[in-house]
């Protein structure tokens, strides 16, 4: 997991030894918006008008945050609109690569980049930071839109409305302050958590993240006790967040990443909530289990250094979940 320093590629893990073992994600550095108009929006100086066909989407299938993109564009009807490139999951030296030898993986559809981080260098030569997925990518200017998950699925949930984008509003205005309170602290204990249980290298870093994560996930499994969707009954966004996370916590972060207290099989709400949602239409063709256990478990030398990808769970997802029938 390297990055780029002035426009030059340097394979560099992340820094923990200045942060007593805690891992720090860094900030997302594209943040224009695309808009219904074009107007900019509410973290960018740029705005990008909805066209169709105008907007590409770079993803990985093992990457939680690029989920979260691939579902709004499901759930939204937007393939129409938003084309797609699958990186390899297997991540080393040059970090994302477009090498399509793995099922699934398409190479770069549009300029046939050999790494992601030659289109970061596309759309800003000089450009210093972290390369990552996903990338929203503006075909007409040649250039980034965005690489926030976080904003991207806010992008896709209304700006093709106009255009014919299948109807659904999953961050609602009447709910925008429950969802936004319920994504900081679940971002910070769950999806961000696992992560910092993982890259943790001090024991001292990795008690406080893991008890944070199932902390959270104790109170998470009471709120979907009360109802089926974290906001009442109406999928939001807050629920899509939080199911990338879960859908990888038993065959990845329980073993890979150490969060081993408990599996999300053992938590009756959770694990219904978790088959719930991938029964939805369209959600299932989103997930790749060969991506996301190759990625991890393969790609992390620093924490996996013999690569070897364990046995895995035994879990369907397909089995009956009964949260329509009970929460009516």
């Amino acid at each position: 997991m390297g990055q780029l320093i002035d426009g030059v590629w340097h394979d560099t893990w992340y820094d923990t030894k200045s942060t007593g073992g805690r891992f720090k994600r860094s900030v997302s550095a594209f943040r224009s918006w695309l808009t219904a108009d074009g107007a900019p929006g509410p973290s960018g100086e740029a705005g990008f008008a909805a066209e169709k066909d105008r907007y590409h989407l770079y993803v990985s299938l093992a990457c939680p945050w690029a989920h979260r993109t691939l579902i709004l564009r499901s759930l939204k009807g937007l393939e129409p609109f938003i084309s797609v490139s699958v990186v390899n999951p297997l991540m080393f030296e040059n970090g994302w690569t477009f090498d399509d030898s793995f099922p699934a993986a398409t190479g770069d559809t549009l300029y046939q980049h050999e790494y992601l981080y030659q289109l970061y260098l596309h759309a800003d030569p000089h450009y210093s930071g972290r390369v990552t997925v996903p990338v929203l990518w503006d075909k007409k200017q040649h250039t980034i839109v965005s690489n926030e998950s976080a904003e991207i699925i806010r992008m896709f949930n209304t700006a093709f409305d106009g255009l014919g984008a299948r109807a659904g509003d999953y961050y609602p205005p009447e709910l925008r302050a429950q969802i936004d309170e319920l994504n900081g602290w679940i971002y910070d204990n769950v999806n961000n958590g696992v992560y910092k249980a993982g890259f943790a290298t001090s024991q001292q870093a990795y008690d406080e993240a893991v008890d944070g994560v199932f902390t959270s996930l104790e109170r998470l499994e009471q709120i979907l006790g009360q109802h089926r969707f974290l906001t009442g009954n109406q999928l939001t966004e807050a629920d899509i967040r939080l199911w990338t996370t879960l859908v990888r916590f038993d065959p990845v972060y329980v073993t890979h990443f150490k969060c081993d207290k408990r599996r999300i099989i053992d938590y009756l709400n959770l694990y219904g909530f978790l088959r719930d949602i991938y029964q939805m239409p369209g959600i299932a063709d989103t997930v790749d289990f060969a991506h996301i256990r190759n990625h991890y478990y393969r790609s992390h030398k620093t924490i996996n250094p013999t690569g070897i990808i364990s046995a895995g769970p035994q879990q369907d997802l397909n089995e009956p979940h009964g949260r329509d029938l009970l929460f009516r």
